[in-house]
């Protein structure tokens, strides 16, 4: 078991942000559960670091070493909306936890759902330990729904505990129950080939199964992301063979296995998925499949590819 400590001992250097700035915002589209083609302005908020370190993590690494300054939080809102197109849904992510008091002052949620207003949908991040009446009230004062993005990671009894993660999978199931239980929707990030698990059936297996969890839980969307090393721990980790890089084809056996659940909207993420991939020939065709299984939440025929034989 890795702690806090070992793990902030291998980091490399944190990136130095302006705490009046967002990190990073973009435009990008998403179905809804009916299947309608929402606009979504994603904005990736800077803010103080996530209280619990995840031993995958590399998210701190966009953060600050300190509390959030009151106000800064608004800024960053202020600056992404002027330079955004109208949308749907707003996601304010800040690799933390919004209902961390220290990463997102409560002084500015007044200020946070004034500026939100007109949006149909307002997605945050959250821990399943940090769901609780403060999600409630906030969600009480935004006029369209809360939605609140919680990783369960995986559902592995011995990989979850040593992600440092500091919860257990019933944790996330209690946590999902009272969210939706009080009108607030749930979405779930599960990982693709976390450490400690080995052997590519094993890896997809247990993902699926996570998203099967999910769902089961009350959760409406899973994302589904594939573990990477460059954190520090996670390249140790990679050197001891205790963390295998997937393959692409791995994401593309969990995504499609976890679309035919038809459980719920399933995404997988492929930003910066490169190094998933070890044919420069197919794989644009392979990641513009998944993103098209993203946005219409159905499978499309594989990519075949006479270079590498994939799928031939």
């Amino acid at each position: 078991m890795h702690d806090n400590r070992e793990i902030e001992q291998l980091r490399p250097a944190r990136n130095v942000l302006d705490p009046d700035v967002p990190y990073h915002f973009m435009h990008e589209h998403e179905p809804d559960r009916e299947g309608r083609t929402r606009r979504v302005n994603t904005i990736f908020l800077t803010g103080k670091e996530c209280a619990f370190k995840c031993l995958m993590c590399d998210l701190w690494k966009n953060t600050l070493p300190g509390t959030t300054p009151p106000g800064s939080i608004l800024k960053q809102i202020d600056h992404s909306l002027e330079r955004l197109p109208d949308a749907d849904v707003v996601k304010l992510y800040n690799s933390s936890n919004f209902f961390d008091p220290k990463a997102v002052p409560p002084s500015d949620y007044a200020g946070i759902v004034e500026r939100l207003r007109g949006y149909e949908r307002v997605i945050v991040e959250n821990h399943p330990k940090l769901s609780g009446k403060a999600c409630v009230e906030f969600n009480k004062q935004l006029s369209g729904t809360l939605e609140i993005a919680m990783g369960l990671e995986t559902i592995h009894p011995d990989v979850l505990p040593k992600l440092n993660k500091q919860m257990t999978a019933e944790d996330f199931r209690s946590a999902a129950k009272f969210l939706t239980s009080n009108g607030i929707d749930v979405r779930t990030f599960i990982l693709l080939n976390p450490p400690y698990l080995k052997g590519k059936t094993e890896n997809v297996n247990w993902a699926v199964k996570a998203v099967e969890f999910a769902f089961e839980s009350g959760a409406q969307c899973c994302s589904v992301i594939a573990t990477r090393a460059g954190n520090g721990i996670m390249d140790k980790l990679h050197l001891q063979g205790l963390y295998t890089t997937p393959g692409l084809d791995d994401l593309e056996e969990a995504f499609e296995r976890s679309l035919n659940l038809k459980r719920g909207r399933v995404f997988v993420d492929t930003w910066e998925i490169d190094f998933l991939s070890s044919c420069p020939h197919c794989f644009e065709a392979r990641k513009q499949r998944l993103n098209a299984m993203n946005a219409n939440q159905k499978n499309y025929p594989e990519v075949s590819c006479s270079y590498c034989d994939t799928h031939a």
